[in-house]
Formats: structure tokens, C-alpha cells, sequence
């Protein structure tokens, strides 16, 4: 008998450029809500994710105006600014994927199996397939997903392990249990404190750090779901367990 995960919203092909990715991103991040806001208000995910990408955007924009403006000296100099601009924008479209993955708008569409909501994340990540390892088990691949957020937790796992693990390997594992889907991702050299403060936020942070992480926990939750952690010393495995809907 087949599980299903909940009710499904393919998170759309991602936009060629940058500059298409940040319309994107903040068109299906902009609130859709009276102007009227108390200020005692819990802010939303929306909020939280537009306050984190001015707030983080300003200086490698910045930096990224000021290298292409520069690019008509020197063809030594002008090769080092090519660089320093190429560096900007992967950092800048890392950002959006983090931010894309955290929230908005969801559009219901029919059911997914899960091998495919893997492979989008996989695609819409950014984590070079060469130092990615994907395992999936006990027919796991086989399970209708039915709700975008599945995805988003999967890409945002995968865009943090990318952003912040210095090009080291990550291992994905998926699997199932009775009423149980597991997605567990493995890298070594993980900052464990940190990463498990950010896990354990129950509010927005006030920039990008650790926003995909608050986004992970908080879509776990409203799925009802959980999450565990191991760090075994050389190692930390960091699994999300969602229920059989």
C-alpha cells in the first residue's frame, strides 16, 4: 500500500541569472497582507526572508558593482576583478537558493515520489554531484510526496552542507520505516554547537546564518515531523523523520 508525505507543490524550474533569481525570490517572498502590521506580531517566514536578503545582499552587491566597474584597467588587474565578480555571484546565487528553499508562496498540484523530489533537490541546490552521495533504500523512492516543503527542507539541508562545508563530501540517505520516511545527510567537519543552536530557533534569524536551518526545523514541525541528530566524532548526521500521511 502506497504512503504519501502530504499535498504537493513542485517548487517551480529555477529562472535563468541572477538577477531573473532575485525577481523570483522576492515575488514569492513579498507579504500578502494588510500594510497594517502590529509591531507585538509574530513575524512571518516571508518577513524573515526578506529582512535576511537585504540585510545580507548589501555588501556582495556592493563589492560586485565595484569590481565591474572596474574591469577596464589593466588586463592583470582586470582578470583578478573577473574572478572577485565570479566568486559574488555564486555567493549571491547561494544565498537566493537559501532563500528560495525557506519559504513562500506553494501552488498544490498532484503527487511526486520522492526519487523525484530528491533529484530536484539535488539540481536546485548547487552542491557539485561530485561530492554528493545519494543512497535510497527500502523502496523509499517509490513514496508519493504530496507537499512542496518536502523539497525545500531537502534543498536547504544540501545548500548548507554546499555553503558551508568547505568542499568536503555529504552523503544523503533515504529510507522508510512502518509510518516513516527518514532523510538523513552526513558531513564531516561540521561546526556542531552552532549548527544545533540554529536547529533549535523558534524564531527567524536577523540575517542568512542559520536561516536554512530555521527553515528546516520549522517546515519539519508544520509537517509533523522530527528531527535527530549524532555527531560520532568524526561525522555529524543530521536526519529528518516525516510522518506516512
Amino acid at each position: 500500500m502506497p504512503v504519501t508525505l502530504a499535498a504537493d507543490a513542485p517548487i517551480p524550474h529555477p529562472a535563468r541569472g541572477l538577477l531573473a533569481d532575485l525577481a523570483r525570490v522576492l515575488r514569492a517572498h513579498l507579504p500578502r497582507r494588510s500594510s497594517r502590521v502590529d509591531a507585538a506580531d509574530e513575524p512571518t517566514p516571508e518577513d524573515a526572508v526578506l529582512r535576511a536578503l537585504c540585510h545580507d545582499m548589501r555588501s556582495p552587491l556592493a563589492s560586485l558593482e565595484a569590481a565591474l566597474g572596474s574591469l577596464d584597467g589593466p588586463p592583470d588587474r582586470a582578470r583578478e576583478l573577473l574572478e572577485l565578480a565570479r566568486a559574488q555571484t555564486a555567493q549571491l546565487s547561494s544565498m537566493l537558493r537559501t532563500a528560495d528553499a525557506a519559504g513562500g508562496a506553494l501552488r498544490r498540484t498532484g503527487p511526486r515520489l520522492l526519487r523525484d523530489v530528491v533529484a530536484a533537490s539535488v539540481g536546485a541546490a548547487g552542491l557539485p554531484r561530485r561530492l554528493l552521495t545519494v543512497e535510497v533504500r527500502d523502496g523509499a523512492g517509490e513514496v508519493p510526496v504530496a507537499d512542496a516543503r518536502v523539497q525545500r527542507i531537502l534543498t536547504n539541508l544540501l545548500e548548507n552542507a554546499h555553503r558551508h562545508g568547505e568542499g568536503r563530501p555529504v552523503r544523503l540517505e533515504i529510507g522508510r520505516r512502518t509510518g516513516w520516511v527518514h532523510l538523513a545527510l552526513s558531513q564531516a567537519g561540521v561546526p556542531v554547537d552552532r549548527v544545533v543552536g540554529h536547529l533549535r530557533q523558534t524564531r527567524p534569524p536577523l540575517d542568512l546564518t542559520g536561516l536554512g536551518l530555521w527553515s528546516v526545523q520549522r517546515q519539519t514541525r508544520e509537517l509533523g515531523g522530527r528531527l535527530s541528530w549524532v555527531d560520532d566524532g568524526s561525522e555529524f548526521t543530521l536526519t529528518v523523520f516525516l510522518r506516512d500521511r
